[in-house]
């Protein structure tokens, strides 16, 4: 998937053009996102040694944690409370396999701050939402995957001349969600950091020029550089990769490899082909899934 980044970089260009006005906290309403696909559930599934699984089959649902600001990745209407994205059709792909109807998903917004924090507590039982894989977070949760990668990028406003990318930002205010690997790694270039919960606040900062640029990965800018044409713009190249993951419990291996096989079958069967066509590929870039990193 690495040679990939070109499609991940402009893969959402389009994501908001048909997109509704924006509330005040800066999140738009998500009329794109296209209509979630039905996977086959299976029956009778059984997971020998998750004791997360054995969990959600108690309760008779899963719990899913996922982003609720992101367009055509994991986006909730704040009218109905339905969800969509990309981000959400792989976490209903994963649960079909684990044996759970759409009905049967409880998914639960969680700041990027609060990730590992949920997964290790057993808040979630798994969680979907641009999630980077990387050994840091590796030491407290495990994934499975990647089903994608992405490249951090910078939004600036449109007349700013000043920042063409990560080597102009040092000594600029740059934002970004609280504990994202973005924060990190923009912090080599000397930017000064401001932190919010979400995505979304960062972008309204930055519309109030509050703060020089966001960044993050460019499937999530490139959307609201769409959303806010001729007012803010994407500038330079990705300078990473971004492999993203469904992150779970650290010591269930049971359920990793079982979440692994569903999204290999889930990419042989076409349903990625279609979950991605009908949401992060509405912008013409075409992409395959990236390998999938067992252990």
């Amino acid at each position: 998937m690495r040679t990939r980044r070109t499609a991940a970089a402009v893969l959402a260009v389009l994501a908001l053009t048909a997109v509704a006005a924006c509330g005040k906290d800066g999140s738009p309403n998500d009329d794109s996102a296209g209509s979630s696909t039905s996977y086959e559930v299976k029956k009778d599934v059984s997971i020998s040694g998750s004791a997360t699984f054995d969990a959600a089959k108690k309760r008779g649902k899963l719990i899913v944690g996922a982003k609720a600001d992101q367009p055509n990745l994991g986006f909730e209407d704040v009218t109905s409370g339905t969800r969509s994205g990309f981000d959400i059709e792989i976490a209903k792909m994963v649960a079909a396999d684990l044996g759970f109807s759409p009905d049967k998903i409880e998914f639960k917004t969680i700041p990027s701050t609060n990730r590992e924090t949920a997964i290790s507590g057993g808040e979630v039982d798994y969680y979907v939402g641009t999630y980077t894989i990387n050994d840091e977070r590796k030491k407290s949760i495990s994934f499975a995957g990647p089903y994608y990668v992405a490249g951090q990028d910078l939004l600036v406003g449109q007349d700013n001349s000043d920042i063409t990318g990560p080597e102009s930002t040092k000594g600029k205010k740059v934002c970004s969600a609280s504990g994202s690997t973005s924060i990190d790694r923009i912090k080599t270039y000397g930017a000064e950091i401001v932190a919010f919960d979400t995505y979304s606040q960062c972008v309204d900062k930055l519309l109030d020029k509050s703060v020089d640029a966001v960044t993050t990965d460019d499937a999530i800018l490139k959307g609201y550089g769409a959303k806010y044409e001729g007012k803010l713009k994407v500038v330079g190249k990705p300078f990473s990769e971004e492999p993203y993951g469904v992150g779970l419990n650290k010591d269930d291996k049971a359920l990793r490899d079982a979440i692994n096989n569903a999204l290999e079958a889930h990419e042989k069967n076409g349903d990625w082909k279609k979950a991605y066509d009908a949401t992060l590929g509405k912008s013409g870039a075409d992409a395959t899934p990236p390998q999938l990193a067992r252990y």
